[in-house]
């Protein structure tokens, strides 16, 4: 194989391999690199031979040098190679997500700016060391509807672009047309499937219904954050009258879903 071909080979197969650790489509890597999806096909399936330019953002992106995307194969090296080797191939693979911070003097206007590069770029944000690549955001939640979690947690959620990959009775941060940001349980109604169903943990407060097309924006609740000593105090029979009452509601709901 002469050298051109090898350099076109090697780049094609490591492109693919360093977008596939990282969990990328083709479309979500070429905006990182900000050139169009086809290209990324093109060079994955080397019909094209990726630009300097391309290639040492790629290089960047990744912590290795031209060299190495260049002129080995990385799917081997990750495998095999020495220690030193696997362990700088771990640390590559390992994407430490970026986290945005709603607070709740912020919600307003998070109503109308989700969507804005310039009003999410004013957020704080953070870094979780045990989430897995994503995309994530955390959001402040004030009141009792959702106790025994407290007012003033935080919420980290990673986002989820489908409805439809919505799981019954789990916790999501919920952005909505008309009730702005809110933290509940979601029931799938199966009545009237452009329905949602939001549940407060607070038995107190009454289920209410969505509509599908109202809502912007999911986020799955994977990490709760607080202040030591900030929860409130339940004794085993609150505790026991509180579930027993949340499960009398999901029951009912279950009922008039069905």
């Amino acid at each position: 194989m002469q050298l051109n071909q090898l350099v076109m080979s090697n780049a094609g197969k490591n492109l693919r391999y360093l977008r596939k650790l990282r969990g990328w489509t083709q479309e979500e890597f070429a905006n990182k690199l900000k050139i169009k999806r086809s290209l990324v096909g093109a060079y994955e399936e080397e019909r094209a031979e990726p630009r300097l330019e391309v290639m040492e953002a790629i290089s960047s992106i990744f912590k290795i040098s031209l060299e190495e995307f260049l002129f080995k194969d990385l799917s081997v090296t990750h495998s095999g190679g020495n220690y030193m080797e696997r362990r700088r191939m771990m640390k590559m693979e390992a994407e430490i997500a970026t986290i945005s911070f709603v607070p709740v003097k912020a919600a307003a206007g998070y109503l109308s700016g989700y969507a804005d590069p310039e009003f999410l770029d004013e957020l704080n944000t953070f870094t979780l060391p045990m989430l897995a690549p994503g995309q994530y955001r955390a959001f402040e939640i004030i009141g009792d509807s959702m106790l025994p979690t407290p007012s003033g947690s935080v919420i980290v959620g990673e986002r989820l672009d489908d409805l439809e990959d919505l799981k019954n009775s789990n916790t999501y941060v919920v952005l909505s047309r008309n009730e702005g940001v809110v933290y509940k349980r979601i029931m799938k109604n199966n009545r009237a499937k452009n329905k949602l169903t939001l549940i407060s943990d607070n038995p107190q407060y009454e289920p209410y219904n969505v509509s599908a097309e109202d809502v912007l924006e999911v986020w799955k609740a994977v990490y709760i954050l607080q202040k030591a000593n900030m929860g409130p105090r339940w004794d085993v029979g609150q505790l026991a009258g509180m579930v027993n009452n949340l499960q009398e509601q999901v029951t009912t709901l279950k009922k008039k879903l069905n």
